[in-house]
C-alpha cells in the first residue's frame, strides 16, 4: 500500500508538473479524492509555477467532490490549511492561501463555513499572516473568492481588512490588494490605490486557468476601472 501510494504521487506530481489543467483534471477524477490529497498538498508549494497553479486548481476541484461525498473529511482539509499557516506547524505554508481559496470558490458549503476563516487570514487581532509571499497568495485567493462569493466576503468585513494592504511596502501585495478591492467594488478605494499607478514592477499573475505576466500598474488600472462610475 505504501508503494502504490509513492506512485500515485509520483505519477501526479509529473502530471501537475507536465499537463494542460484539462489533462489534469481528466486524469485526476479516475482518483477517489482522498487518494490525492497528499500529491497535491506536495504541488502547491512546488517552486515550479505550472505544477503549483495546476496543484491549486486540481485542490479545489477535488476538495469540492470530497466535500460531496464526506463534508468532515473536506473539514479535515481546511484544518490542514489552518494548521500549514500556524507557526506551531514548523513549515510555512506555501501555496496554502491560494489553495484553501479555491477550495471554497469551488464549494458553497466550505464557503459557508470557513470565509471567516480566510478573511482572519488579513486581521491583525486574528490569524495574520506576515511573510509577504504568503500575503500575496492571500490576496489572490481574497480576489478569487469574491469572484463567486462577494456577499460572504463583505458579511465578513474583507474590504476593511484588505484596505491596509494598499500600504504595504511589497507592491505585488499593494497591486493584488487593489485587483480584489476591485472585484469586490469596494469603491472608497479608489483614492489609495491612485499612487499605484506607473508602478512597473512585474510579476506573474494565475487568472482564468491561465499564467500571464502582469504589471502593477495594470492591475491598479484595472481595479480603478472597475470602481468607476457606471454612466447613465
Amino acid at each position: 500500500m505504501a508503494a502504490s501510494q509513492r506512485g500515485i504521487k509520483k505519477e501526479i506530481l509529473a502530471l501537475l508538473s507536465q499537463a494542460e489543467l484539462d489533462t489534469v483534471f481528466s486524469v485526476l477524477a479516475g482518483y477517489p479524492p482522498e487518494k490525492l490529497l497528499n500529491p497535491l498538498f506536495s504541488g502547491i508549494c512546488s517552486s515550479s509555477e505550472k505544477t503549483k497553479w495546476n496543484a491549486v486548481s486540481a485542490m479545489g476541484a477535488t476538495v469540492a467532490r470530497l466535500a460531496d461525498q464526506d463534508i468532515e473529511a473536506a473539514r479535515i482539509v481546511m484544518r490542514r490549511f489552518m494548521w500549514s499557516l500556524n507557526d506551531e506547524s514548523g513549515g510555512i505554508g506555501w501555496g496554502t492561501p491560494e489553495a484553501m481559496a479555491e477550495c471554497l470558490a469551488c464549494h458553497e458549503g466550505l464557503a459557508q463555513e470557513y470565509t471567516k476563516i480566510l478573511v482572519s487570514f488579513m486581521r491583525e487581532d486574528g490569524f495574520y499572516l506576515e511573510l509577504p509571499a504568503l500575503q500575496q497568495g492571500l490576496m489572490w485567493g481574497v480576489t478569487r473568492l469574491a469572484q463567486v462569493h462577494p456577499v460572504l466576503l463583505r458579511d465578513w468585513q474583507a474590504p476593511r481588512y484588505l484596505l491596509p494592504y494598499l500600504d504595504s511596502e511589497d507592491p505585488v501585495v499593494r497591486a493584488l490588494a487593489a485587483r480584489a478591492l476591485g472585484q469586490l467594488r469596494v469603491m472608497e478605494a479608489a483614492e489609495k490605490i491612485t499612487p499605484c499607478l506607473g508602478d512597473p514592477t512585474s510579476f506573474s499573475l494565475y487568472a482564468d486557468h491561465r499564467l500571464t505576466t502582469v504589471t502593477a500598474d495594470q492591475l491598479a488600472r484595472q481595479a480603478l476601472a472597475a470602481l468607476a462610475p457606471v454612466s447613465e
